[in-house]
């Protein structure tokens, strides 16, 4: 009994190739295991990189919505900015009206075209502007973007001419003669504006006289701005006097040129007492503009 079931039965033969296919078979499957096991890896790998790209792409995500959160924040600042700035300008023009009317009358009647309050009659545009370190410093880019404002109240003059305080033209060829207007002229005096920076005492007398001796005529409709931030003269009163006696009124009570004036808040800080020579300027200026057939402008923001 014991040597017939130790002893194998059949045709060995038959025994071996089916020993050898078994050994085939698992061969083929471990081939197969390590090829799976191979594409496995490359699909983790895959993966891997996929993550990392979907990581950044969400870093950049969380990057624009803070921008997109700080502009939308800049936005709505601004915006409440404009419309407290709106609101100031029209309880300052309630007043201004109101305050004309008490010294005018109520039936008083402006006689000139207004743009902005400025009166837009002139034909020749001059500007006086203050070339001071604190305007160059502090203020420049806001002067460029108020004689855009300026010019684009008149949209075609016969003349233009620019000059510093002190009288000095930014246009040396052109000293004495005037600038033909055009937008390509227009661009270039801005252009020419933001590196011109010739030295200046911080007092209009100088530019203001010279434009009227150099280019008043009877047959010139002509208008001076003057653009600056402090006054740094001794007298206001001896300005006035001069200017007074340049520019002559006739018998209609009109003088030669308009003088306007823009004044830019330089020295003026909220929750800081006024600088004494930025509240000269402004006492000058309302001064010549009012007797000078002008209006002046006091920026309240170098915005």
């Amino acid at each position: 009994m014991l040597l017939l079931i130790i002893a194998k039965i059949g045709d060995p033969s038959a025994t071996s190739d089916l020993e050898s296919n078994l050994i085939e078979s698992i061969e083929q499957k471990q081939k197969a295991l390590f090829n799976v096991r191979g594409e496995a890896r490359e699909l983790d790998e895959r993966l891997k990189s996929r993550q990392e790209q979907l990581s950044e792409l969400n870093q950049r995500i969380a990057r624009l919505k803070e921008q997109l959160a700080s502009v939308s924040k800049q936005a709505a600042e601004l915006a409440q900015s404009q419309s407290e700035e709106k609101q100031n300008l029209q309880l300052v023009l309630q007043v201004l009206t109101e305050e004309m009317e008490r010294l005018l009358g109520p039936n008083f009647t402006q006689s000139n075209d207004l743009v902005g309050g400025i009166p837009a009659d002139s034909d020749y545009i001059i500007f006086v502007i203050d070339t001071s370190g604190s305007m160059q410093s502090a203020a420049w880019k806001k002067v460029q973007k108020e004689m855009l404002n300026i010019l684009d109240v008149y949209p075609e003059v016969k003349g233009l001419q620019i000059m510093n305080d002190m009288g000095q033209f930014m246009f040396t060829q052109s000293d004495k003669e005037w600038i033909p207007d055009s937008p390509q002229m227009r661009e270039l005096i801005i252009d020419k504006l933001s590196s011109w920076a010739p030295f200046s005492n911080s007092s209009p007398v100088e530019g203001i006289e010279n434009a009227i001796k150099t280019f008043y005529k009877p047959d010139r409709k002509i208008s001076i701005y003057t653009l600056g931030d402090d006054f740094q003269g001794r007298s206001i009163n001896k300005v006035v006097r001069v200017i007074d006696s340049l520019n002559i009124a006739n018998r209609n009570d009109e003088r030669l040129v308009r003088i306007h004036a823009i004044g830019f808040p330089v020295h003026l800080r909220p929750g800081v007492s006024p600088n004494r020579s930025a509240i000269r300027f402004a006492a000058l200026m309302r001064e010549l503009s009012y007797s000078n057939g002008g209006t002046f402008i006091g920026l309240n923001s170098l915005e």
